[in-house]
């Protein structure tokens, strides 16, 4: 939990005692609409086209109402019991990951993660070098040498 700085080299209480348990409880959402609200941002931009936030289910209903409003398409990706993860963007990248990410991210083909990487924003060589790993062809020498 976050702490108040201290002053003189005294110890200083915790922010939820000195502000009650709202202040404590509304800091990471806050925090998570912080991140929504520039995605949303970068969305309108044209910046990305596709996005992926875990979200608790309490974050997630307050971000789903707002993805709604806002007419973004979206989908959601069950992870555990209390988080989930969720994909927002353009129509046809929605589309494409809901498509292929039918199980945890973690179990998902080299090929699947290269094009959820791709279409998320990342960095292409350095998806191409996950990927590469990943399916067990390794990195040809010169390759290596020449991206370094």
């Amino acid at each position: 939990m976050a702490e108040q700085a201290a002053l003189d080299g005294e110890a200083a209480p915790p922010l939820h005692i000195l502000a009650g348990p709202r202040l404590a409880e509304a800091a990471p959402a806050s925090a998570v609409l912080r991140l929504f609200h520039h995605h949303v941002y970068e969305y309108g931009r044209g910046v990305r086209a596709l996005f992926l936030m875990t979200l608790s289910r309490g974050e997630l209903a307050l971000v789903a109402a707002k993805l709604r409003n806002q007419g973004i398409e979206h989908f959601v990706q069950e992870v555990s019991p209390s988080k989930v993860n969720l994909f927002f963007g353009r129509p046809a990248f929605v589309a494409v990951a809901r498509a292929f990410v039918t199980r945890p991210l973690n179990a998902l083909s080299p090929e699947e993660d290269f094009m959820l990487g791709t279409l998320l924003g990342y960095d292409r060589e350095q998806q191409c070098r996950r990927f590469l790993a990943r399916s067990g062809r390794g990195m040809p020498e010169e390759a290596a040498l020449a991206a370094e």
